[in-house]
């Protein structure tokens, strides 16, 4: 049995309110979990801080549940290290369930290869503190690649979570169509259960399938929900990517999700009543970047991993509302059955 909560006996006498809770969705973490922990447990400047670290096991197949609880051994009580498990696959499902098991306040995500600096718990609380009016904010976001990139990454970067939009604080406005990842991403507990819904039509990457965009359909309920999205630069993260992810195999395969995913993300922005004329805008729109793109590239797109990946980005785009449209009609006959 795992020690889902290691505090002191007087301690445990009362409730404790915590501030902020720091949640690790991870599948089949065991080998990258321990040095995104090693860095939680290195964390300064929270002396003034009620924090926990909760790691959300998402189904995973392998030693998570051991390792966490090899950690939990010798953990500080300053700041406990809880573990829960949720069996249905999917990082939307992981986000919903450490919402849920959350006890801070604010919930700053980390992805399970996501090396957050010493101070990201002391500036994600402290900015949360400072900005009331903000229901979620996002870590300037460093890559570090354990491979060599292709040709022109810096182009098709953002679709890896890597963030880095400079040294200021800003604000996401909404017309700009710009929200942050969800590595690194903080939110107030409170605006998530009541802004974003329990079911998302985005569930993340499941397997094969490289279907993307569970954050930022969680964030934009948020932003239409009334509250502002920040960039915070103080959260600093670095991204650690594998080489094989960085090849023209997986990069195709992830364009291909987040393009597929685009419809969804893109109405969420819009009325209902606004969607049908938005919905031909946009038709219009991946057209005509697909016909440019074709016009540019027709003679490297074999050999220019990049403009492959754009290219693929800009197909799956134009065919995600009837792909969307085709997975909801699906998920609605299972549950009429």
């Amino acid at each position: 049995m795992l020690n889902y909560d290691r505090v002191s006996e007087k301690t445990a006498l009362k409730p404790m309110s915590v501030d902020f809770t720091v949640a690790i969705p991870t599948y089949n973490g065991e080998d990258r979990l321990p040095d995104v922990l090693e860095r939680l447990r290195s964390q300064i400047h929270t002396e003034q801080i009620v924090w926990e670290v909760l790691v959300v096991d998402n189904n995973s197949s392998d030693n998570t549940a051991k390792v966490v609880r090899e950690y939990q051994a010798n953990w500080p009580f300053a700041y406990p290290l809880r573990y829960c498990f949720e069996p249905q696959q999917g990082l939307a499902f992981s986000r919903q369930r450490a919402v849920q098991e959350a006890r801070g306040k604010l919930i700053g995500f980390l992805d399970d290869d996501n090396l957050p600096t010493s101070t990201w718990v002391a500036a994600a609380y402290t900015f949360g503190q400072n900005h009331p009016k903000v229901g979620g904010y996002g870590s300037r976001i460093y890559g570090d690649l354990q491979g060599t990139p292709p040709k022109n990454f810096e182009e098709i970067a953002c679709l890896l979570a890597i963030a880095d939009r400079g040294t200021n604080a800003l604000c996401y406005e909404p017309h700009k169509k710009v929200l942050p990842p969800g590595a690194g991403l903080v939110v107030r507990r409170q605006v998530w259960l009541e802004s974003v819904p329990k079911n998302f039509i985005l569930h993340g990457r499941i397997g094969d399938n490289m279907l993307a965009g569970e954050d930022l359909e969680a964030l934009l309920h948020i932003q239409q929900a009334g509250w502002e999205i920040w960039y915070n630069p103080e959260m600093c993260i670095h991204h650690r990517i594998p080489h094989w992810r960085l090849e023209k195999d997986y990069l195709i395969k992830l364009c291909r999700g987040i393009g597929l995913s685009r419809h969804r993300t893109r109405m969420l922005s819009f009325k209902p009543w606004q969607r049908p004329a938005v919905f031909f805008m946009y038709m219009v729109n991946d057209l005509r970047k697909i016909l440019f793109h074709l016009i540019k590239y027709k003679f490297s797109l074999k050999d220019d991993i990049v403009a492959a990946c754009q290219m693929e980005l800009f197909i799956n785009s134009l065919i995600s509302p009837f792909y969307i449209w085709k997975t909801r009609l699906r998920t609605y006959d299972i549950k009429i059955d």
